[in-house]
Parts: C-alpha cells; sequence; structure tokens
C-alpha cells in the first residue's frame, strides 16, 4: 500500500518537473496544465489520507498548501512557489519511501498478472511482458 503513495509522490514530481520546463519555454498553456496535473496528485493524497490518525492531519494541511502554492504559481506565472512546494513535498516522499520499504500489509489485489513494463527500443515504443498469462489466476468458467 506504501508503494501506491510513493508513485503518487513520483508523479507529483514529473508535474512539477513539466511545469518548470513550461516556465523556461515560456509555454504558458503547459505550464498551467503541468500545474493542473500536480494539483489532481495533490488531491489523490489527500483522498488517501486516514483521518483515524492525527498524522493526517498534518499532511492534509501540508497537501493544501502545496496546492494552494501551485495555484498561486498558475495565476502569477512564478516558479518560485512551484519550488517551495516541490521542495516540502520532497521532504515528506523521504519518509514515505523509508515507510514503503518497512510495509509488510497485504497486496492490495490478488490473482492479479505480474506485468513487467519498459522502455527498450526507443521513446515511443513500450513492451509488455506478462507471466503465466495462461493461468486461470483462480478463476475457473
Amino acid at each position: 500500500k506504501g508503494e501506491l503513495i510513493v508513485i503518487m509522490y513520483d508523479i507529483f514530481f514529473a508535474y512539477a518537473e513539466d511545469a518548470d520546463a513550461a516556465y523556461e519555454a515560456k509555454d504558458w498553456e503547459a505550464y498551467k496544465e503541468a500545474l493542473r496535473r500536480g494539483q489532481r496528485a495533490l488531491g489523490e493524497l489527500i483522498s488517501a489520507l486516514d483521518f483515524r490518525y492525527d498524522l493526517a492531519k498534518n499532511l492534509y494541511s501540508i497537501y493544501v498548501f502545496c496546492r494552494d502554492s501551485l495555484a498561486k504559481a498558475m495565476y502569477k506565472r512564478d516558479i518560485a512557489d512551484v519550488k517551495d512546494a516541490e521542495r516540502l513535498m520532497r521532504k515528506l516522499y523521504d519518509g514515505f519511501v523509508h515507510a514503503a520499504k518497512e510495509d509488510t500489509s497485504a497486496p492490495l489485489m490478488r490473482n492479479t498478472q505480474q506485468v513487467y513494463a519498459g522502455y527498450t527500443y526507443g521513446r515511443d515504443d513500450l513492451v509488455e511482458t506478462c507471466q503465466d498469462s495462461d493461468t486461470s489466476r483462480g478463476f475457473l468458467v
């Protein structure tokens, strides 16, 4: 479960990088779109919070601050707010990476195929390999 949170952080960082590149190129439409996507990633992190724990309230405040920083960066066209949000998220990211390594909870899904995907020949070519693709995975008809 912890690895999914780490992946959401990675997605946020990718959009922050996209915003930075668009800002440098002065491509304002791409800049705004990258910031909107970053806000959606933060929205997913917010929705994943479990408010039964006090830590969730603190994380909520941080995520909302970062989301608001991206909104401010959008209307001010100032990358500094994006950098501030990214810096704050990087500090949290390190903790989640460490926690994900120690996560011993059961997988979220069972009876699923193992899929490995990677770029092998070029930037636009994606090759997927499924292992045990002809097994029933527990379903019989």
